[in-house]
């Protein structure tokens, strides 16, 4: 690969990671609209609380 296509493959990619960050900003601030307070942080905990009980709930019967 030659310098040139080096940098138009990293130039793609800060352009991804950029559509990406714009992205999570925004469910992020949609999830805190819902109630999330934290947002996506909120939402992983409340998942894993979830996960978590139903794993207890199903190893009880």
């Amino acid at each position: 690969m030659d310098n040139n296509q080096l940098r138009a493959r990293v130039a793609r990619l800060e352009s991804k990671v950029d559509q990406l960050e714009s992205e999570l900003t925004y469910l992020n601030e949609m999830l805190m609209r819902c109630g999330f307070n934290e947002g996506v942080t909120t939402l992983k905990a409340t998942v894993e609380e979830l996960l978590a009980e139903e794993e207890t709930f199903y190893r009880e019967l």
